[in-house]
Protein backbone atom coordinates (compact mmCIF):
# COMPACT_ATOMS: atom_id res chain seq x y z
CA UNK A 1 0.00 0.00 0.00
CA UNK A 2 1.62 3.26 -0.99
CA UNK A 3 1.49 6.47 1.08
CA UNK A 4 -0.23 9.38 -0.70
CA UNK A 5 0.45 13.23 1.06
CA UNK A 6 -3.31 15.10 1.47
CA UNK A 7 -4.40 16.53 -1.34
CA UNK A 8 -7.55 19.10 -1.70
CA UNK A 9 -10.26 18.86 -3.67
CA UNK A 10 -9.09 21.28 -5.37
CA UNK A 11 -5.88 19.93 -7.07
CA UNK A 12 -7.67 16.95 -7.38
CA UNK A 13 -9.79 18.06 -9.52
CA UNK A 14 -6.90 19.77 -11.51
CA UNK A 15 -5.35 16.15 -11.93
CA UNK A 16 -9.19 15.36 -13.71
CA UNK A 17 -8.58 18.62 -15.79
CA UNK A 18 -5.14 18.38 -16.91
CA UNK A 19 -6.25 14.98 -19.42
CA UNK A 20 -6.24 16.21 -22.88
CA UNK A 21 -9.47 16.72 -24.33
CA UNK A 22 -8.80 13.95 -27.02
CA UNK A 23 -7.84 11.16 -24.34
CA UNK A 24 -11.09 11.92 -22.17
CA UNK A 25 -13.32 11.30 -25.43
CA UNK A 26 -11.49 8.69 -25.70
CA UNK A 27 -11.94 7.21 -22.55
CA UNK A 28 -15.38 8.02 -22.30
CA UNK A 29 -15.79 6.17 -25.24
CA UNK A 30 -14.08 3.31 -23.91
CA UNK A 31 -16.41 3.30 -21.02
CA UNK A 32 -19.60 3.17 -22.70
CA UNK A 33 -18.39 0.27 -24.84
CA UNK A 34 -17.67 -1.51 -21.51
CA UNK A 35 -21.33 -0.11 -20.00
CA UNK A 36 -19.63 1.41 -17.35
CA UNK A 37 -19.01 5.42 -16.32
CA UNK A 38 -15.86 6.47 -17.38
CA UNK A 39 -14.98 8.31 -14.03
CA UNK A 40 -14.92 4.63 -12.72
CA UNK A 41 -12.41 3.76 -15.37
CA UNK A 42 -10.41 6.28 -14.32
CA UNK A 43 -10.20 5.53 -10.87
CA UNK A 44 -10.04 1.33 -11.66
CA UNK A 45 -6.72 2.27 -13.94
CA UNK A 46 -5.28 4.83 -11.23
CA UNK A 47 -6.28 2.74 -8.24
CA UNK A 48 -4.68 -0.04 -10.36
CA UNK A 49 -1.39 1.53 -11.19
CA UNK A 50 -0.99 2.65 -7.40
CA UNK A 51 -1.03 -0.79 -5.75
CA UNK A 52 1.41 -1.62 -8.66
CA UNK A 53 -1.01 -3.30 -10.47
CA UNK A 54 0.82 -2.25 -13.79
CA UNK A 55 4.52 -3.17 -12.22
CA UNK A 56 7.22 -0.66 -13.42
CA UNK A 57 4.94 0.49 -16.24
CA UNK A 58 5.50 4.08 -16.61
CA UNK A 59 2.18 6.13 -16.84
CA UNK A 60 3.10 8.17 -20.16
CA UNK A 61 -0.16 8.44 -22.26
CA UNK A 62 -1.25 5.37 -19.99
CA UNK A 63 -5.22 6.19 -20.11
CA UNK A 64 -4.91 6.81 -23.86
CA UNK A 65 -3.10 3.79 -24.44
CA UNK A 66 -5.87 2.29 -22.33
CA UNK A 67 -8.45 4.15 -24.53
CA UNK A 68 -6.97 2.71 -27.76
CA UNK A 69 -7.47 6.20 -29.24
CA UNK A 70 -4.44 7.98 -29.26
CA UNK A 71 -1.24 8.50 -31.44
CA UNK A 72 0.83 8.17 -27.54
CA UNK A 73 -1.30 5.21 -26.42
CA UNK A 74 -0.53 3.49 -29.95
CA UNK A 75 3.07 4.36 -29.82
CA UNK A 76 3.58 3.22 -26.20
CA UNK A 77 3.11 -0.79 -26.79
CA UNK A 78 1.48 -3.28 -25.28
CA UNK A 79 -0.25 -2.51 -22.45
CA UNK A 80 0.62 -4.97 -19.33
CA UNK A 81 -1.95 -7.09 -17.99
CA UNK A 82 -2.21 -5.80 -14.10
CA UNK A 83 -5.79 -7.70 -13.60
CA UNK A 84 -5.12 -11.18 -13.15
CA UNK A 85 -6.72 -14.10 -12.21
CA UNK A 86 -6.59 -13.80 -8.61
CA UNK A 87 -7.90 -10.22 -9.30
CA UNK A 88 -10.76 -11.03 -11.32
CA UNK A 89 -11.71 -14.15 -9.09
CA UNK A 90 -11.49 -11.51 -5.94
CA UNK A 91 -13.75 -9.12 -8.41
CA UNK A 92 -16.62 -11.55 -9.66
CA UNK A 93 -17.10 -12.87 -5.71
CA UNK A 94 -17.70 -8.98 -5.01
CA UNK A 95 -19.98 -8.36 -7.94
CA UNK A 96 -21.78 -11.70 -6.55
CA UNK A 97 -21.56 -10.32 -3.27
CA UNK A 98 -23.00 -7.18 -4.27
CA UNK A 99 -26.03 -8.60 -6.35
CA UNK A 100 -27.03 -10.63 -2.82
CA UNK A 101 -26.89 -7.62 -1.08
CA UNK A 102 -29.29 -6.19 -3.01
CA UNK A 103 -31.92 -8.85 -3.08
CA UNK A 104 -32.01 -8.75 0.47
CA UNK A 105 -32.22 -4.90 0.50
CA UNK A 106 -35.54 -5.96 -2.05
CA UNK A 107 -36.67 -9.03 0.40
CA UNK A 108 -36.95 -6.66 3.30
CA UNK A 109 -38.27 -3.55 1.68
CA UNK A 110 -41.20 -5.56 0.25
CA UNK A 111 -41.68 -6.99 3.72
CA UNK A 112 -42.03 -3.92 5.40
CA UNK A 113 -43.92 -2.38 2.70
CA UNK A 114 -46.80 -4.74 3.68
CA UNK A 115 -47.32 -2.75 7.71
CA UNK A 116 -46.08 0.49 6.12
CA UNK A 117 -46.70 2.85 3.17
CA UNK A 118 -44.31 2.76 0.07
CA UNK A 119 -43.51 6.26 0.57
CA UNK A 120 -42.80 6.12 4.28
CA UNK A 121 -40.69 3.20 3.67
CA UNK A 122 -38.66 5.11 1.05
CA UNK A 123 -38.41 7.78 3.16
CA UNK A 124 -36.87 5.66 6.32
CA UNK A 125 -34.74 3.57 3.76
CA UNK A 126 -33.34 7.27 2.07
CA UNK A 127 -32.48 8.82 5.73
CA UNK A 128 -30.55 6.00 6.65
CA UNK A 129 -28.59 5.28 3.55
CA UNK A 130 -27.74 9.24 3.61
CA UNK A 131 -26.66 9.31 7.38
CA UNK A 132 -23.95 6.08 6.49
CA UNK A 133 -22.83 7.67 2.92
CA UNK A 134 -22.25 11.08 4.43
CA UNK A 135 -19.96 9.81 7.16
CA UNK A 136 -18.42 7.49 5.08
CA UNK A 137 -17.45 10.67 2.85
CA UNK A 138 -16.91 12.87 5.84
CA UNK A 139 -14.58 10.20 6.83
CA UNK A 140 -12.25 10.66 3.10
CA UNK A 141 -12.11 13.90 3.90
CA UNK A 142 -14.30 15.09 0.97
CA UNK A 143 -17.37 17.38 1.28
CA UNK A 144 -21.10 16.65 1.84
CA UNK A 145 -22.52 19.48 -0.63
CA UNK A 146 -20.13 19.32 -4.02
CA UNK A 147 -20.14 22.42 -5.49
CA UNK A 148 -21.11 20.86 -9.13
CA UNK A 149 -24.31 19.31 -7.30
CA UNK A 150 -26.42 21.87 -9.27
CA UNK A 151 -25.32 20.87 -12.78
CA UNK A 152 -27.84 20.08 -14.94
CA UNK A 153 -26.38 16.52 -15.87
CA UNK A 154 -26.84 15.71 -12.00
CA UNK A 155 -30.60 17.34 -11.45
CA UNK A 156 -31.56 15.07 -14.35
CA UNK A 157 -29.47 12.17 -12.61
CA UNK A 158 -31.43 12.60 -9.87
CA UNK A 159 -34.71 13.15 -11.57
CA UNK A 160 -34.45 9.33 -13.14
CA UNK A 161 -33.34 8.44 -9.66
CA UNK A 162 -36.80 9.46 -8.33
CA UNK A 163 -38.42 7.53 -10.91
CA UNK A 164 -36.38 4.22 -10.70
CA UNK A 165 -36.30 4.07 -7.13
CA UNK A 166 -40.52 5.17 -6.68
CA UNK A 167 -41.23 2.91 -9.67
CA UNK A 168 -39.15 -0.24 -8.88
CA UNK A 169 -40.32 0.11 -4.98
CA UNK A 170 -43.72 -0.18 -5.77
CA UNK A 171 -43.03 -2.87 -8.45
CA UNK A 172 -41.41 -4.95 -5.33
CA UNK A 173 -44.22 -4.01 -2.85
CA UNK A 174 -47.48 -5.18 -5.08
CA UNK A 175 -45.92 -7.94 -7.75
CA UNK A 176 -43.58 -10.89 -6.88
CA UNK A 177 -40.23 -9.93 -6.37
CA UNK A 178 -38.91 -12.68 -9.13
CA UNK A 179 -40.91 -11.18 -11.55
CA UNK A 180 -40.05 -7.27 -10.54
CA UNK A 181 -36.14 -8.34 -10.23
CA UNK A 182 -36.77 -10.31 -13.67
CA UNK A 183 -37.95 -6.70 -15.58
CA UNK A 184 -34.97 -4.84 -13.74
CA UNK A 185 -32.28 -7.39 -15.29
CA UNK A 186 -33.09 -5.03 -18.50
CA UNK A 187 -31.36 -2.22 -17.60
CA UNK A 188 -28.30 -2.64 -19.05
CA UNK A 189 -29.94 -3.49 -22.69
CA UNK A 190 -31.57 -0.11 -22.05
CA UNK A 191 -28.74 1.75 -21.14
CA UNK A 192 -27.23 0.35 -24.67
CA UNK A 193 -30.35 1.15 -26.31
CA UNK A 194 -29.58 4.71 -24.74
CA UNK A 195 -26.00 5.12 -25.46
CA UNK A 196 -27.12 4.76 -29.02
CA UNK A 197 -30.26 7.33 -28.83
CA UNK A 198 -27.85 10.34 -26.67
CA UNK A 199 -24.94 9.32 -27.15
CA UNK A 200 -24.05 8.39 -30.89
CA UNK A 201 -22.96 5.21 -30.10
CA UNK A 202 -22.70 2.74 -33.15
CA UNK A 203 -24.49 -0.44 -32.78
CA UNK A 204 -24.27 -3.10 -35.41
CA UNK A 205 -27.67 -5.36 -36.20
CA UNK A 206 -26.11 -8.09 -33.94
CA UNK A 207 -26.38 -5.90 -30.93
CA UNK A 208 -29.32 -4.85 -31.99
CA UNK A 209 -30.81 -8.08 -32.80
CA UNK A 210 -29.95 -8.83 -29.35
CA UNK A 211 -31.47 -5.72 -27.44
CA UNK A 212 -34.62 -6.78 -29.18
CA UNK A 213 -34.51 -10.53 -28.07
CA UNK A 214 -33.89 -8.94 -24.61
CA UNK A 215 -37.05 -6.56 -24.93
CA UNK A 216 -38.86 -9.69 -26.20
CA UNK A 217 -37.71 -11.27 -22.75
CA UNK A 218 -39.20 -8.41 -20.94
CA UNK A 219 -42.64 -9.10 -22.78
CA UNK A 220 -42.42 -12.74 -22.08
CA UNK A 221 -42.90 -11.78 -18.18
CA UNK A 222 -45.69 -8.91 -18.46
CA UNK A 223 -47.41 -10.65 -21.20
CA UNK A 224 -49.76 -7.97 -22.18
CA UNK A 225 -53.18 -8.91 -23.12
CA UNK A 226 -53.02 -12.54 -22.23
CA UNK A 227 -54.17 -14.00 -18.75
CA UNK A 228 -51.13 -13.84 -16.90
CA UNK A 229 -50.85 -10.14 -17.24
CA UNK A 230 -50.04 -8.05 -13.74
CA UNK A 231 -50.96 -4.46 -14.54
CA UNK A 232 -48.75 -3.60 -11.35
CA UNK A 233 -45.52 -5.31 -13.45
CA UNK A 234 -45.58 -2.09 -15.11
CA UNK A 235 -44.15 -0.74 -12.71
CA UNK A 236 -41.20 -2.80 -12.95
CA UNK A 237 -40.87 -1.05 -16.53
CA UNK A 238 -40.71 2.23 -15.29
CA UNK A 239 -38.45 1.60 -12.01
CA UNK A 240 -36.02 -0.16 -15.04
CA UNK A 241 -35.96 2.76 -17.49
CA UNK A 242 -35.42 5.34 -14.48
CA UNK A 243 -32.29 3.63 -13.66
CA UNK A 244 -30.90 3.36 -17.31
CA UNK A 245 -31.65 6.74 -16.96
CA UNK A 246 -29.71 7.29 -13.60
CA UNK A 247 -27.23 5.40 -15.31
CA UNK A 248 -26.39 7.54 -18.47
CA UNK A 249 -26.81 10.55 -16.56
CA UNK A 250 -24.16 9.15 -14.09
CA UNK A 251 -21.73 8.91 -16.83
CA UNK A 252 -21.91 12.64 -17.73
CA UNK A 253 -21.44 13.27 -13.92
CA UNK A 254 -18.08 15.76 -12.78
CA UNK A 255 -15.27 12.92 -12.13
CA UNK A 256 -14.24 14.80 -9.30
CA UNK A 257 -17.30 13.60 -7.19
CA UNK A 258 -16.84 10.19 -5.52
CA UNK A 259 -19.11 7.55 -5.23
CA UNK A 260 -19.87 8.19 -1.85
CA UNK A 261 -21.16 11.79 -2.64
CA UNK A 262 -23.20 10.12 -5.13
CA UNK A 263 -24.44 7.66 -2.74
CA UNK A 264 -25.12 11.10 -0.52
CA UNK A 265 -27.79 12.35 -3.32
CA UNK A 266 -29.13 9.11 -4.65
CA UNK A 267 -30.36 8.45 -1.34
CA UNK A 268 -31.68 11.87 -0.89
CA UNK A 269 -34.04 10.96 -3.81
CA UNK A 270 -35.51 8.23 -2.43
CA UNK A 271 -36.41 10.65 0.86
CA UNK A 272 -37.86 13.07 -1.57
CA UNK A 273 -39.94 10.21 -3.77
CA UNK A 274 -41.15 9.04 -0.48
CA UNK A 275 -42.00 12.17 0.20
CA UNK A 276 -44.13 12.80 -3.17
CA UNK A 277 -45.57 9.49 -2.79
CA UNK A 278 -46.13 9.72 1.14
CA UNK A 279 -48.46 13.11 0.19
CA UNK A 280 -50.27 11.67 -2.25
CA UNK A 281 -51.39 8.38 -0.71
CA UNK A 282 -50.79 9.48 3.12
CA UNK A 283 -51.51 7.20 5.83
CA UNK A 284 -48.08 7.45 8.14
CA UNK A 285 -47.98 4.94 10.94
CA UNK A 286 -45.63 4.38 13.96
CA UNK A 287 -43.28 1.18 12.71
CA UNK A 288 -43.58 -1.43 14.99
CA UNK A 289 -39.90 -2.90 16.38
CA UNK A 290 -39.92 -5.83 13.91
CA UNK A 291 -40.59 -3.21 10.90
CA UNK A 292 -37.87 -1.24 12.76
CA UNK A 293 -34.92 -3.83 12.29
CA UNK A 294 -36.67 -4.96 8.69
CA UNK A 295 -36.00 -1.41 7.64
CA UNK A 296 -32.34 -1.78 9.31
CA UNK A 297 -31.27 -5.20 7.84
CA UNK A 298 -32.56 -3.44 4.30
CA UNK A 299 -30.06 -0.07 4.86
CA UNK A 300 -27.29 -2.60 5.70
CA UNK A 301 -27.63 -4.33 2.99
CA UNK A 302 -28.19 -1.57 0.33
CA UNK A 303 -25.01 0.16 1.47
CA UNK A 304 -22.87 -3.05 1.45
CA UNK A 305 -24.22 -4.10 -2.05
CA UNK A 306 -23.27 -0.37 -3.30
CA UNK A 307 -20.03 -0.86 -1.52
CA UNK A 308 -19.23 -4.30 -3.22
CA UNK A 309 -20.12 -3.25 -6.60
CA UNK A 310 -17.63 -0.42 -6.50
CA UNK A 311 -14.81 -2.85 -5.26
CA UNK A 312 -16.00 -5.30 -8.03
CA UNK A 313 -15.54 -2.41 -10.62
CA UNK A 314 -12.31 -1.70 -9.42
CA UNK A 315 -10.68 -4.86 -8.86
CA UNK A 316 -11.41 -7.13 -11.53
CA UNK A 317 -11.60 -6.32 -15.67
CA UNK A 318 -15.52 -4.84 -16.43
CA UNK A 319 -16.21 -7.50 -19.23
CA UNK A 320 -15.51 -10.07 -16.37
CA UNK A 321 -16.87 -8.98 -13.93
CA UNK A 322 -20.14 -7.41 -15.08
CA UNK A 323 -21.73 -10.85 -16.30
CA UNK A 324 -22.31 -11.63 -12.52
CA UNK A 325 -24.54 -8.88 -12.15
CA UNK A 326 -27.74 -11.07 -13.27
CA UNK A 327 -26.43 -13.50 -10.67
CA UNK A 328 -29.29 -10.82 -8.77
CA UNK A 329 -32.13 -13.00 -10.34
CA UNK A 330 -30.99 -15.69 -9.51
CA UNK A 331 -30.88 -14.82 -5.63
CA UNK A 332 -34.23 -12.89 -6.07
CA UNK A 333 -35.88 -16.03 -7.24
CA UNK A 334 -34.64 -17.80 -4.38
CA UNK A 335 -35.66 -15.51 -1.65
CA UNK A 336 -39.15 -15.18 -3.54
CA UNK A 337 -39.74 -18.63 -2.81
CA UNK A 338 -38.39 -19.01 0.15
CA UNK A 339 -39.92 -16.00 1.83
CA UNK A 340 -42.95 -14.97 0.18
CA UNK A 341 -43.90 -18.44 -1.19
CA UNK A 342 -43.85 -17.33 -4.77
CA UNK A 343 -43.84 -20.20 -7.74
CA UNK A 344 -42.33 -18.06 -10.82
CA UNK A 345 -44.25 -19.92 -13.87
CA UNK A 346 -42.78 -21.26 -17.28
CA UNK A 347 -43.44 -18.21 -19.26
CA UNK A 348 -41.14 -16.41 -16.32
CA UNK A 349 -38.11 -18.00 -16.45
CA UNK A 350 -37.89 -18.39 -19.90
CA UNK A 351 -38.14 -14.57 -19.81
CA UNK A 352 -35.68 -14.46 -17.55
CA UNK A 353 -33.51 -16.43 -19.63
CA UNK A 354 -34.08 -14.70 -22.73
CA UNK A 355 -33.17 -11.16 -20.96
CA UNK A 356 -29.85 -12.55 -19.55
CA UNK A 357 -28.58 -14.32 -22.70
CA UNK A 358 -29.61 -11.38 -24.41
CA UNK A 359 -27.41 -8.81 -22.05
CA UNK A 360 -24.44 -11.46 -21.52
CA UNK A 361 -24.35 -11.48 -25.57
CA UNK A 362 -24.52 -7.37 -26.02
CA UNK A 363 -21.93 -7.29 -23.27
CA UNK A 364 -19.82 -9.43 -25.16
CA UNK A 365 -20.39 -8.14 -28.67
CA UNK A 366 -19.28 -4.99 -26.70
CA UNK A 367 -16.04 -6.14 -25.69
CA UNK A 368 -15.15 -7.34 -29.16
CA UNK A 369 -15.73 -4.09 -30.59
CA UNK A 370 -13.45 -2.11 -27.99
Amino acid sequence: MCELPAASSKSNASAFRSVRTQDLQCIKAKAEKLGMPYQTLINSVLHRYVEGGYGEWVCNGCLAQLTHGSKAGRSAGPLKSGTGILENWRGSVWMVAAMAGFAIEDMFLKSVTADLPVGQTLIIFGLGGMAIFAALTLRAGDKLLHPDILRPTLLLRSAFEIMGRLFYTLAIALTPLSSASAILQATPLVVALGAVLFFGEKVGWRRWLAISVGFFGVLMILRPGLNGFEPASIFAVLGTIGFAGRDLATRASPPTMSNMQLGIYGFAMLVLAGVILLAWTGGAVVPSAENGVWLAAAIVAGVFGYSSLTSAMRIGEISVVAPFRYTRLVFAMILGVAVFGERPDLMTLAGSAVIVASGIYTAWRARRKV
